[in-house]
């Protein structure tokens, strides 16, 4: 997920052309939407959607110099990619995203464990993430994280 630019508004300046608007618009839907505890910021080289050290010290687990990560986007090759940990770690909010994901696109859900994939830049369901954002907070996020690290 490494990303073109050392901060979010060089990142944000240096995609290709036929990507800047609809990865800037999904940026902005994300923040939007982002509850109080988290931020946007770099993570792990790409533009992420993370909770800082400010609001939870410890760090990622895996490299605590990094605030915790939840969500993401990248532009891959053929796609604009969206990542988020709620959905990949909360099978209620997974099932409810794969069943209103046919309410808001035409296009098939492209998904992995966390990460969906929009081809069709014109068909990003905007107003779904949007809504994805809301559904977690950040006290949820570490409740999640902290209890599946300790499994």
């Amino acid at each position: 997920m490494k990303a073109n630019g050392k901060s979010v508004n060089e990142i944000l300046t240096s995609l290709p052309e036929d990507r800047a608007e609809p990865f800037n618009k999904l940026h902005d839907v994300i923040v939007k939407n982002l509850p109080k505890g988290f931020e946007a910021a770099i993570s792990y080289g790409g533009l992420g959607y993370v909770i800082p050290h400010s609001v939870y010290p410890a760090g990622y687990h895996c490299k605590p110099s990094e605030p915790l990560p939840f969500a993401g986007i990248a532009s891959q090759k053929n796609s604009i990619n969206f990542y988020h940990m709620g959905i990949y770690s909360d099978p209620k909010l997974f099932d409810w995203f794969v069943a209103e994901y046919p309410k808001h696109s035409k296009q098939k859900l492209d998904m992995g464990k966390s990460c969906v994939r929009f081809k069709k830049l014109n068909e990003i369901p905007f107003n779904l993430i949007g809504e994805l954002m809301k559904k977690m907070s950040a006290e949820e996020w570490i409740h999640i994280y902290e209890t599946n690290l300790k499994k």
